[in-house]
């Protein structure tokens, strides 16, 4: 299963890389953007090294910030979402640190710190990545801050957020988009 998902991240990867949407190609690819008031809620969630984080400290930060709910058996929305962040963190090389990427679980009763650090390791993730769960009640407060809850972890959406370093609004991004597209918005909100 682990060599099935390398490979998929492998092939999403390098036709993100290749073939980037934009122009007329982006009609299939085409996301949303608002710009939201998000309230970060101040709970205690736990990392991929099963270190206690406050949500609120780790976001509200001078760096951009970039955020995203996924969780870590998803096969369809999450590999490309996360294909997505792996690509931000080669784009900025050796300094992968310059913008903050944090994934939340949207399955914190499967999605265990191991679980969790598995995952990042099939995206070869650099530091500067964060996977957090927590409490299922934690995670809803969570995903209701940002307006993205989910009945279930079976008709969650692409969404991606990120905040915006002049005024700490924070950028709704729905759809499916690709790497390019996700590195410009986050130019947008002052990211060097």
């Amino acid at each position: 299963m682990a060599q099935y998902i390398t490979l998929i991240f492998g092939i999403v990867t390098i036709l993100l890389g290749i073939f980037p949407m934009t122009g007329s190609d982006a009609g299939a690819a085409e996301y949303k953007r608002s710009i939201e008031s998000v309230a970060i809620p101040d709970v205690v969630l736990v990392d991929s090294r099963g270190e206690k984080v406050r949500l609120k400290s780790l976001l509200e930060t001078d760096q951009p910030v970039i955020v995203d709910f996924i969780y870590a058996t998803c096969t369809t929305i999450c590999p490309v979402l996360s294909a997505g962040f792996a690509n931000v963190q080669r784009k900025f090389g050796p300094e992968t640190e310059k913008v903050r990427l944090v994934s939340i679980t949207i399955d914190p009763e499967n999605d265990t710190p191991r679980a969790m650090k598995e995952y990042l390791e099939r995206y070869q993730a650099q530091p500067g990545w964060h996977f957090l769960t927590g409490s299922r009640k934690d995670i809803d407060q969570v995903m209701n801050a940002f307006n993205a809850y989910f009945r279930s972890k079976m008709d969650h959406q692409p969404l991606s957020f990120i905040r915006s370093q002049e005024d700490g609004k924070w950028i709704r991004l729905y759809g499916l988009m690709s790497s390019s597209d996700l590195m410009n918005e986050l130019q947008k909100t002052g990211a060097k």
